[in-house]
């Protein structure tokens, strides 16, 4: 195995791991709520009263701080190789395993292995194990 030393990021990737955990962390400080994309979501789908302009906000700075984020810098050329087809059915599952974790990699990878929450590390350790396999099957096995 090579390293891909043009690609090899440890410092930026620790950065944003660390802003990531910040945000989460004053999130549930700051709100008592966790920042578990799905849930957030999730909540929208089904609303209640008074919980909705908090969740459009989240999912707004979602959106936007990227968008900002590449207007003040120069981004890199990204090339997707896979259909539009194949970008909307791997959206379609993602969304059907959440719903059957019971939560997505922020909510239990992020917010639940901080807070030592027993099933998000099954669910941690469920997804990235069905991570690792599915890209040494798609790599290895067929190619």
């Amino acid at each position: 195995m090579t390293i891909d030393w043009v690609h090899f990021t440890p410092w930026s990737s620790l950065a944003g791991g660390a802003l990531i955990g910040l945000a989460a962390t004053l999130f549930i400080l700051l709100n008592g709520r966790i920042a578990g994309i799905s849930g957030v979501i999730g909540g929208l789908l089904r609303p209640a009263r008074g919980d909705v302009l908090w969740r459009v906000a989240f999912i707004a700075g979602l959106v936007i701080a990227p968008v900002l984020f590449q207007v003040a810098f120069e981004q890199p050329d990204i090339e997707v190789d896979a259909s539009t087809l194949n970008l909307i059915a791997a959206g379609v599952l993602v969304g059907v395993g959440t719903r059957y974790g019971s939560g997505c990699t922020s909510g239990h990878g992020v917010c639940g292995l901080s807070r030592r929450s027993p099933r998000s590390l099954v669910a941690t350790v469920a997804f990235m194990a069905s991570g690792f396999l599915t890209v040494f099957v798609i790599r290895h096995l067929l190619g």
